[in-house]
């Protein structure tokens, strides 16, 4: 947990000396303008879930608003489907684990088209537990007029059951 404080604390704080800073001259989404992407996802468990998973495939929509020249808001929302593996030395198969993602967040534009991201939220686990998740997310990406392409590690946290991802979104994007 102190660990994903400090992960999240950083992204925080790399965001907001970029936001002090007007290095970006241009961006994907222009002041005051509204833009909806839909993505596809990469993730590469870690921790407690590489246990069970060694693969996860998700599809995301998220909806950004131009606060400034240089900062964006965003919702994010989708689905993720984490793959099941089995354990060869104990002949254990894992089930399938889905989430589904509801995240608020925050992309700071550090140059021209290149972007430090933070996003914390919920991660609502599609089981017979039905558990629910803290997710915080840092993350950095490169956006233009159509195309977002962003690397970010999440973690989820919450019921005594904590893991992490490393994810690739690859999205296309257009304005509403």
């Amino acid at each position: 947990m102190k660990r994903m404080t400090k992960l999240v604390a950083a992204g925080f704080a790399a965001a907001a000396i970029f936001l002090g800073t007007n290095v970006a001259n241009a961006q994907s989404t222009p002041k005051s303008a509204l833009r909806f992407g839909i993505g596809i996802e990469g993730l590469a468990p870690t921790g407690n879930l590489h246990d069970r998973s060694n693969f996860g495939l998700g599809g995301t929509a998220r909806l950004q608003y131009g606060v400034s020249d240089a900062v964006a808001l965003t919702l994010t929302s989708g689905y993720y489907n984490f793959f099941g593996r089995e354990v060869p030395t104990t002949g254990v198969n894992y089930t399938n684990l889905g989430v589904v993602p509801i995240k608020a967040g925050l992309k700071a534009f550090v140059s021209q088209n290149i972007y430090l991201g933070a996003e914390v939220g919920a991660g609502i686990e599609v089981t017979s537990t039905k558990q629910t998740k803290l997710i915080a997310s840092p993350g950095i990406g490169w956006a233009n007029q159509s195309w977002d392409i962003g690397a970010r590690y999440e973690n989820f946290s919450g019921q005594s059951y904590n893991y992490g991802t490393v994810g690739l979104r690859i999205a296309y994007g257009f304005g509403l």
